[in-house]
């Protein structure tokens, strides 16, 4: 009987320490796998990272090819806007008269379209039967009827209408739409007619002008006074 029941007891150890071994080996195995397989994982997990980071870089370095943004700009030059400078009101009188675009005006000199202007402004009346243009050069007397009077300083330009109630106009051009105008009356007084001498009455004439913009005027009043000009030597 105590023989039976060692060997039943041997028996029952013997089953237990083989089971026991069998579950090791099959934790250890299980173990195995999982460490196995986290290692796949990795390696799969660390290619696919990589990839994805070549893809991004492939895709940022074409966008920067691409995004002209980041393309460094080309220095614009620096072109200072020009300014066209304001014509000044003293216009040279030539270039105002050849100026006036599509008029008539073009066919006749300049200066002779400054005659007609510079009367039309001082004098107003276009209805002149002529308007006479004389030319007085510079050393020339302002009275010619008095040998006391001064002499002009410059050439000087008068004109008159056919009789002295037109009225008188002496001047001379300043080349820039301007003239200087000289107060010569239309009759000279006597010696007995003024306060002063006929040199202090003339010379106050030339030191008194009075500088005057002429404008352009009526083109059409300005041709009809053309028409009119009697220019003398």
């Amino acid at each position: 009987m105590k023989r039976i029941l060692a060997s039943i007891f041997i028996l029952i150890t013997i089953t237990l320490f083989l089971g026991a071994c069998s579950n090791e080996a099959k934790q250890s195995s299980n173990s195995d796998d999982r460490t196995m397989e986290q290692k796949v994982d990795s390696g799969e997990n660390k290619s696919q990272n990589k990839a994805d980071d070549n893809t991004e870089d492939s895709l940022d370095e074409a966008e920067t090819n691409d995004n002209p943004e980041n393309t460094p700009a080309e220095a614009e030059p620096d072109v200072s806007e020009e300014v066209p400078s304001k014509a000044d009101k003293n216009e040279d009188s030539n270039n105002q008269a050849n100026d006036i675009d599509g008029s008539a005006l073009s066919e006749y000199p300049a200066e002779e379209i400054e005659f007609a202007r510079v009367w039309l402004q001082i004098i107003g009346n276009q209805d002149v039967e002529e308007l006479n243009v004389y030319h007085i050069s510079a050393g020339e007397q302002v009275n010619p009827y008095d040998d006391h009077s001064v002499d002009y300083p410059e050439d000087v330009i008068t004109l008159g209408g056919g009789i002295m109630a037109d009225g008188i106009v002496t001047y001379s051009g300043n080349g820039d739409g301007t003239i200087n105008l000289y107060n010569i009356p239309s009759h000279w007084p006597s010696k007995e007619q003024i306060d002063t001498s006929m040199e202090e009455y003339t010379d106050d004439i030339i030191e008194n002008t009075e500088q005057i913009y002429i404008e352009t005027g009526n083109d059409e009043e300005v041709i009809t006074l053309i028409e009119k000009l009697n220019i003398q030597s």
